[in-house]
């Protein structure tokens, strides 16, 4: 699919396994392995440095990698440790995160998270794209060098039509998360390239966040879709999001069929690739597919892999 560059992202409950699971796309034909990043679970960085040692062709990203627990020299650092490895294969998505998870896990003040972000992002371009940074800000300080520059492509998680405006001036991509496609078209397309326009710089490209998966059970991807992705409703941004994007009933913490209508991919196969093929006409570059586990469906992960390598390789 030439459009439309496919990733997955990746979840598993070891490190051996996540590894496995990259192996899986890599061999199904997935362009990007995607992992998150949260609390004191396995660092993706980690992960992604192990993987360089055992693909020979996918993609790593990161979406995202929280800003404020972790200076933006530490994560060069990491990121550095992959680009050697696997020269040019690393996506790196950062973003504030959240005020719960922020302040809730790691006691951090989650004050001005656009600006941190914006000065967070300017250190990053410097040192991994220019070899060097000597930068002073409202939150953020930098002044370092590393050997040469690096083939790392900087990227953030984008929201809100801030989020995608910054995202159009200083980096490489805006990745969603749990934004219907509809919002992409409406709001993501136009900010980020309002951003672009505002800092004379070509669009950089749009990354939606889908669930998909390939099963004809209604029930079970009801079930699937409120575990997974049903409580996003209740973190505050992503609530406003959904109000935005014409879903007042976000508004009281409610999942409902009509957002999951909008948000997940699912049926068999042919059904799941048409849909996937369309994606292309809501203004987006790349998505990253989560597929939903379903207890009652043992095998639809790895269908809908296999059907996701066979559209990346169209």
């Amino acid at each position: 699919m030439k459009n439309l560059t496919i990733g997955v992202h990746i979840v598993a409950p070891t490190v051996p396994v996540t590894l496995e699971r990259i192996r899986d796309a890599e061999k199904a034909g997935v362009d990007v392995a995607w992992m998150t990043c949260g609390g004191a679970a396995p660092d993706p960085m980690g992960v992604f440095a192990a993987a360089a040692l055992q693909n020979e062709r996918i993609e790593f990203g990161t979406c995202i990698m929280p800003t404020f627990p972790r200076h933006p020299i530490a994560l060069a650092q990491s990121a550095l440790v992959i680009d050697q490895l696997a020269p040019g294969r690393l996506r790196l998505g950062v973003g504030p995160s959240h005020k719960p998870s922020v302040e809730g896990v790691y006691e951090i003040p989650f004050d001005r998270p656009l600006q941190h972000l914006r000065e967070y992002v300017t250190i990053l371009n410097a040192l991994l794209g220019e070899g060097k940074v000597d930068f002073k800000g409202k939150r953020l300080s930098a002044h370092t060098q590393i050997a040469s520059p690096s083939q790392v492509r900087v990227m953030i998680s984008a929201l809100r039509p801030n989020a995608w405006q910054m995202a159009g001036e200083l980096v490489e991509a805006g990745i969603s998360w749990v934004s219907p496609l509809p919002y992409m078209r409406d709001v993501a397309v136009p900010n980020i390239k309002t951003g672009a326009e505002k800092a004379g710089r070509a669009v950089p490209k749009v990354i939606a966040h889908v669930p998909i998966v390939v099963t004809n059970n209604m029930e079970a991807v009801a079930s699937a879709s409120q575990r997974q992705v049903g409580f996003y409703p209740r973190v505050p941004y992503y609530s406003q999001m959904w109000q935005d994007a014409g879903f007042p009933e976000a508004k009281d913490g409610t999942f409902s069929d009509a957002m999951r209508d909008a948000l997940v991919l699912w049926g068999d196969e042919e059904t799941v690739a048409t849909r996937i093929r369309e994606i292309h006409s809501f203004g987006v570059d790349e998505i990253i597919a989560m597929p939903l586990v379903l207890s009652e469906e043992k095998t639809a992960v790895p269908r809908t892999v296999e059907l996701l390598g066979a559209l990346a390789k169209e």
